[in-house]
């Protein structure tokens, strides 16, 4: 199983456009074979003082997949690309963690 953290920053104020796209997305992405986990996620509020948060203009995306193979057929998928085309001028930085489990 492959776990991938991807936090994405917009460009100011430009956030909720990428989860717009990022919405509209999520059918084609969860109907991929090897797709277990595949949701996007903002800061929680009320959590207290421990909490540090991404803030206004980021989120993260929280992505598990069979196999590596799975996840690199996501990376490949029409889809992506489509949404990639979409989202590129609204995106300032992304750092994708893919992640396997210790035994």
């Amino acid at each position: 199983m492959i776990r991938v953290v991807a936090v994405i920053t917009a460009n100011p104020g430009r956030r909720d456009e990428i989860l717009a796209a990022f919405r509209a997305n999520v059918p084609a992405v969860r109907a991929e074979k090897g797709c277990i986990e595949y949701e996007a996620h903002v800061d929680a509020t009320g959590i207290g003082p421990f909490q540090a948060k991404f803030g206004p203009d980021i989120f993260a995306v929280i992505e598990t997949w069979e196999s590596p193979e799975a996840l690199a057929a996501h990376i490949a998928a029409p889809h992506m690309a489509a949404y990639g085309k979409k989202t590129r001028d609204l995106i300032a930085n992304r750092a994708v963690h893919v992640l396997s489990a210790i035994d």
